[in-house]
C-alpha cells in the first residue's frame, strides 16, 4: 500500500489569528492535526507544540523501529509520544502566565502497510470515503457527543446547539490525558481526512461526502473543503488533512525481483 497526503490549514473569516495546525512526515507516514484553545495565542502555541512534538517523535520512532513493528509497539509508542507532549504543554501552561490554560485537541495517524493506527483527543475527526461511502471513525469527545449518546439530545439538534464547541478531553490541560485509539484496515482507494472542527461545524456531512467524490487532486479536493467552509461563513479555522491510499508499494518483495532478473 503506497499513501499520498495533502494538508492545509486556513484562518477562515472570523478570527484574527489561526490556532490550527498541521504536519505530516511523509517518510515516516505520519499525520498530526491539532485544533488549539486558550486566550491571546496560547492555542497557537498548544496546536503548534502538539503537532512539532508528537511528529518528530513518533517518526524518530518508526525509524529506529525497523521494518512494520507490531501494531501494540506502535499503539504503546504512539501513547508515549502523545503523553509526553501533554506534560510538554501542560508544563509551559504552568509556567509561563500568558499560556495559562491553553490547550488543544488532536487527531493523530500512523500509515503502515494495509493499516491505520489512529488516536484522538477531543472533537478533531478523522473521516474514511470508501467506496463513495463517508463514514466518521472517530468519536468526538465532547459535551453534546456524551447528550446524544445518552438519548438526551438527537444528533439534528445536537448540529443546532450553540455548545458545539464544549469538548471533554484536551490535550495539555491536565496532568493526564486519555487517548482513543483504534486500528483499521485499510484498502486500496480509501481516502481519509482528518479535520477540525472548523470544517465541520460548516460543512454536514452529506456535503462533505459530496465534495470529496468530486473528481480531483488531493489539492484541489483539500481546497473545495475550506472554500466551501468559508463559503458557509468560515467562523472557525479550518484545517484539512487528507490521506489517499493505493495498492502498490516503492519497494519490490525479494521474490519480485528475484523472478524480475530471471
Amino acid at each position: 500500500m503506497t499513501y499520498e497526503f495533502f494538508a492545509q490549514t486556513d484562518r477562515g473569516r472570523v478570527r484574527a489569528n489561526n490556532e490550527d495546525a498541521v504536519a505530516v512526515d511523509r517518510e515516516a507516514q505520519v499525520a498530526v492535526l491539532a485544533d488549539g484553545m486558550g486566550g491571546y495565542n496560547a492555542g497557537e502555541i498548544a496546536s503548534g507544540m502538539a503537532i512539532t512534538y508528537i511528529c518528530t517523535e513518533m517518526s524518530r520512532w518508526l525509524a529506529q523501529a525497523g521494518t512494520t513493528p507490531p501494531a501494540t509497539d506502535v499503539r504503546r509508542a504512539l501513547e508515549l509520544c502523545v503523553e509526553n507532549a501533554n506534560h510538554a504543554i501542560l508544563g509551559a501552561s504552568l509556567s509561563n502566565p500568558q499560556y495559562s490554560g491553553m490547550g488543544t485537541t488532536l487527531v493523530v495517524g500512523v500509515f503502515q502497510c494495509d493499516r491505520l493506527i489512529l488516536g484522538h483527543i477531543g472533537d478533531s475527526r478523522c473521516y474514511r470515503l470508501r467506496a463513495g461511502v463517508l463514514q466518521q471513525i472517530t468519536r468526538d469527545h465532547s459535551w453534546l457527543q456524551e447528550q446524544v449518546d445518552a438519548g438526551i439530545l438527537t444528533r439534528e439538534q445536537a448540529a443546532a446547539s450553540s455548545n458545539r464547541n464544549l469538548v471533554t478531553r484536551a490535550l495539555g490541560v491536565e496532568p493526564h490525558v486519555q487517548m482513543e485509539v483504534n486500528e483499521f484496515q485499510v484498502a486500496p482507494s480509501d481516502l481519509f481526512v482528518m479535520c477540525s472542527d472548523g470544517l465541520t461545524d460548516m460543512v454536514n456531512d452529506e456535503e462533505l461526502a459530496d465534495l470529496l467524490r468530486t473528481p480531483g487532486s488531493l489539492e484541489e479536493k483539500a481546497g473545495l473543503l475550506i472554500d466551501t467552509a468559508n463559503a458557509h461563513g468560515g467562523r472557525d479555522n479550518v484545517s484539512v488533512l487528507l490521506v489517499q491510499a493505493a495498492a502498490g508499494g516503492k519497494k519490490r518483495s525479494l521474490m519480485s525481483r528475484l523472478l524480475g532478473s530471471a
